[in-house]
């Protein structure tokens, strides 16, 4: 969809550096998250169909970038940190009319992290659910999701609305290992979702085909263009294989014809024929 390289502050400050490798004037220094909003906006503004977005936890965790993709009507499936502080059910902010801030429990002792909510579920809450087949066998694990509330700095309290709190707790480890919030649709099935906070592993499986199989981590050069004409043709190199790929289904007829065969005009004789024309 979109792709810009991540440019340091001390590199972005760097007026010397940055005439050397011909980074344009308007280029700033922007967290990752926000050039990630940046895109997403253009994405939206460009009319490109919408799914679900997927984040690891750099990048959900992240209130600003959560808060901007539901402003853009995003839907998100977004790692989190333990100690994210939400609101569990029945409970919300006390404190009307004023933005939160930073003060946390102080101001709103309902909020809660949601480790503390994992901990607090019962026994009956968590299911066991299989998301993909693997190379030997399908992978599982367990799980429990509830309507949370998400507490985060400059929350409008009137603006709150619930989302899923999801959580993995594998068999055999002391405590819950993987957290997501999700705006997904209340209604949406338990499978569906654990589907979709599983689905980040195509995206990782992506960028190390990306960068090892079609050349994208072998660029040696040193210019702001040099390495985006770079990446661009190896985005296309990948789309190309990603297209053929799904051409040739796991089961089913083998087909990898993309058009059909052109009907040869009359009198054509191939290059190099004997054959008279």
């Amino acid at each position: 969809m979109a792709y810009r390289l991540y440019l340091p502050k001390i590199w972005a400050a760097d007026m010397e550096r940055r005439e050397q490798a011909g980074v344009p004037a308007d280029i700033g220094f922007k967290t990752k998250p926000e050039i990630a909003l940046e895109q997403l906006r253009w994405a939206c503004e460009a009319g490109l169909p919408r799914g679900a977005v997927l984040l690891d936890v750099a990048y959900g965790n992240d209130s600003r970038l959560r808060t901007g993709m539901t402003a853009l009507h995003l839907t998100y499936v977004a790692g989190i940190q333990p100690n994210t502080l939400v609101w569990p059910s029945g409970a919300g902010p006390k404190r009307k009319g004023k933005a939160l801030n930073n003060t946390g429990r102080r101001d709103e002792p309902d909020l809660i992290s949601a480790k503390e909510v994992a901990l607090a579920l019962p026994k009956r809450a968590w299911r066991p659910i299989r998301w993909r087949e693997g190379s030997a066998d399908w992978l599982s694990s367990r799980f429990a999701r509830v309507r949370v509330g998400v507490g985060h700095n400059q929350l409008i309290p009137e603006r709150l609305s619930r989302e899923w709190l999801l959580i993995e707790w594998p068999e055999g480890e002391a405590e819950p290992t993987k957290y997501w919030l999700s705006t997904l649709p209340a209604k949406i099935s338990f499978r569906r979702l654990v589907d979709l906070a599983k689905l980040r592993w195509r995206i990782e499986r992506d960028y190390q085909e990306l960068k090892q199989e079609v050349g994208l981590g072998h660029f040696e050069g040193r210019g702001w263009r040099g390495f985006h004409h770079h990446a661009t043709l190896c985005i296309a190199a990948y789309g190309f294989l990603v297209a053929e790929r799904a051409m040739i289904p796991p089961s089913g007829p083998r087909s990898t014809a993309l058009f059909p065969t052109p009907a040869l005009p009359d009198g054509y004789r191939p290059r190099g024929s004997a054959i008279a024309a």
